[in-house]
């Protein structure tokens, strides 16, 4: 009987220490909007980010709902109260408007998928 409420306590402490200790993300935007921008400008923006957590964040992944939109994740993780960036490529040979997602992956407890928009309109070549 004294074992089990030794390990019911170990248990407890465990889950409450895990529960403390959690990498947390926060984005200075969720969207980017483009505007109305020339066709062939540039089509590089950033998604600054920190963690506000107290364990190292890991990006794990980042997708976009095309291929014409190329996302780039840190390498590396990012320690409590650090920042890093995603940066996000655009290809604005595309003529017309544009609404595009981008999906990170985290380990991040709560919610581990975080949505990036980005909007805009390519002018046609004139």
């Amino acid at each position: 009987m004294k074992t089990m409420k030794y390990l019911n306590i170990l248990f407890f402490s465990l889950s409450v220490y895990a529960q403390q200790t959690s990498p947390q993300i926060e984005f200075k935007t969720t969207t980017i909007d483009y505007g109305t921008i020339e066709n062939g400008s540039d089509g590089e923006r950033v998604f600054s980010f920190k963690n506000i957590g107290t364990a190292d964040l890991i990006i794990t992944n980042v997708k976009s709902t095309c291929g014409c939109t190329i996302p780039k994740k840190p390498d590396n993780p990012i320690g409590p109260g650090k920042s890093s960036e995603i940066i996000v490529r655009y290809d604005t040979k595309r003529v017309g408007p544009f609404r595009k997602t981008i999906t990170v992956s985290t380990n991040q407890k709560n919610s581990p998928y975080i949505a990036l928009k980005l909007k805009g309109t390519v002018l046609p070549i004139q």
